[in-house]
């Protein structure tokens, strides 16, 4: 089966996930870590991709971002992925690839999914096991500076992260209320089932604008034929 085109659309948010080939280890210290992320501040400048959390986990990473341009986004990620895995095997004295493929990204209706995606990623540490609870004390993610807790370089706000309060404060708060709560069963499924085949995450109305706009479909079909219309 052909593959489908990647759907990148400027000024949507978008759910980007880069995991290691076989499961190997991508990130090993805290160097690292902090490589990744310098990579990630220098390239989203350059490409204009505004992050809005991410995190780095061993084996993958993953990041909730807004793209200025259709191209902004690959070239970033390409860029990035190149450079780390440069330094990556020179640090570590190994050869080769490190990444699995292509990234893996999809377009998120905003109003609905933007801040459970935010929670779905920055609990990814709890989720996974490194971390009893408590995800705000996992280093290598943007949650704790969505709570207050630190400055993060790599992080640029959406309109409604800053929607959730008149103060930072009350913002910070009130992320922070949302991340102890979690995701709803639905909400995971959602973010969980849709990027693996890049299809887009929104309602009707959100999917039928992005069908006009790219010219693809960017929702699985229904199983079987089409009806045929009757006569």
């Amino acid at each position: 089966m052909a593959r489908l085109p990647r759907l990148i659309v400027p000024g949507q948010v978008h759910h980007v996930l880069q995991r290691s080939n076989g499961g190997q280890a991508a990130f090993v210290d805290a160097q690292d870590h902090q490589a990744m992320l310098d990579l990630l501040a220098e390239y989203t400048q350059v490409f204009g991709v505004a992050v809005h959390t991410y995190v780095l986990m061993p084996t993958y990473w993953h990041l909730l971002a807004t793209p200025d341009t259709a191209e902004g986004l690959p070239a970033m990620v390409q860029a990035v992925g190149r450079r780390y895995v440069r330094q990556f095997n020179q640090r570590h004295s190994r050869r080769g690839g490190l990444w699995e493929g292509r990234f893996r990204s999809t377009v998120v209706q905003a109003r609905q999914h933007l801040l459970p995606g935010m929670v779905w990623i920055d609990t990814a540490p709890v989720r996974d096991g490194l971390l009893a609870d408590n995800a705000e004390t996992y280093p290598w993610s943007g949650c704790a500076c969505s709570m207050g807790l630190r400055t993060d370089r790599l992080i640029k706000p959406h309109a409604l992260y800053w929607a959730l309060g008149n103060t930072p404060f009350a913002r910070e708060v009130a992320y922070a209320e949302m991340v102890r709560a979690g995701n709803t069963r639905t909400e995971a499924l959602q973010l969980a089932d849709t990027i693996p085949k890049g299809w887009a995450l929104g309602g009707v109305e959100f999917v039928a604008a992005l069908e006009q706009e790219t010219g693809q479909r960017v929702v699985k079909g229904q199983p079987g034929r089409p009806r045929k219309p009757e006569i």
